[in-house]
């Protein structure tokens, strides 16, 4: 019996030590270069915030002025409610005690400044994608806006999700550290719209349903599911024809885009709408370039709805 149970002991705590090791933040950081140090192009910055359409979740709820990103939103999810920082220049609320190399951690690789994980309701599986310098030109624009007194209240999360050094497993299965490369067989638009629409603007974060575990399920990506935030549907955004908007053309995709109206004369509502208000603030070779990437994603049956 005491050799048993030296060996139970023995087994816990390597299990314990391996769950630390797997699950340290810096031991899975990727590196994404050396952090540009030339002046900011703030209009770059401007146009990937609208892209990302930061505003959309940072903006303090029921504000006229969206870009005072005070936060306090909440999302409700199967995880339980996650409730949006503030990411103002604010010294003592927000991020702006941060350094450029720390928020550039935050996005790429999903960490605070203190080191702990963030919980991915922060969609950084895609952030990684960006490269170096438009994390700064985006940071440098994001220090110019309003600074926002106030916090947003904690998480309020299920267990075993409350744990949040769990999420370093999340990581270990979802993310890869990988920034954009650009495919020299496709031309430089179609480049430019796979970076914007699986990067900065994310698309994929709420048009795929996810597995157990809050994860994209990748063959099942851009095929539309239930919507994360918990209210509603989101459609499928691949080439398919019956289900997806495969028949669409690329001047109806830029309309949307643009204006936030279908072919069908109908107008997007909900989350969308204040991803329009980001993309129709883009350049037009930009919205052009995300429906030319869009309308290139392979065709996928949308996702069946479960009610």
């Amino acid at each position: 019996m005491k050799r048993l149970l030296s060996g139970l002991i023995l087994l816990a705590i390597i299990g314990a030590a391996g769950f630390w090791g797997l699950t340290s933040p810096r031991w899975q950081s990727q590196d994404i270069g050396p952090i540009p140090t030339d002046a900011p192009n703030l209009d770059n910055g401007r146009a990937l915030f609208m892209a990302g359409d930061c505003m959309g979740c940072h903006a303090t709820p029921g504000q006229d002025d969206k870009l005072r990103l005070g936060g306090g939103l909440a999302l409700t999810s199967d995880f339980g409610t996650f409730h949006v920082p503030n990411i103002s220049p604010d010294t003592r609320d927000g991020i702006g005690n941060w350094t450029v190399e720390q928020f550039a951690r935050a996005m790429h690789a999903g960490e605070g400044p203190d080191g702990q994980h963030l919980y991915p309701a922060f969609p950084y599986a895609s952030f990684q994608r960006m490269t170096a310098r438009d994390l700064r030109d985006l940071f440098a624009f994001i220090k110019s806006l309003p600074a926002v007194e106030g916090r947003a209240p904690g998480h309020e999360l299920k267990f075993p999700f409350a744990i949040r050094r769990g999420i370093g497993l999340w990581k270990v299965l979802y993310l890869d550290g990988e920034v954009f490369k650009p495919d020299p067989a496709q031309s430089a638009s179609w480049n430019r719209g796979a970076y914007l629409v699986e990067g900065v603007a994310h698309c994929a974060e709420c048009h795929s349903p996810r597995d157990a575990l809050g994860g994209i399920i990748p063959d099942r990506r851009f095929a539309g599911g239930p919507n994360p935030e918990g209210r509603g549907y989101v459609p499928n955004i691949t080439s398919d024809e019956a289900t997806g908007i495969g028949k669409w053309s690329k001047e109806e995709l830029v309309e949307l885009l643009t204006t936030g109206f279908t072919p069908t004369f109908d107008s997007v509502g909900g989350s969308m709408a204040a991803v329009v208000a980001g993309t129709s603030q883009l350049s037009p070779e930009d919205r052009e370039a995300m429906a030319e990437y869009i309308l290139s994603l392979p065709p996928r049956t949308a996702t069946p709805r479960t009610n």
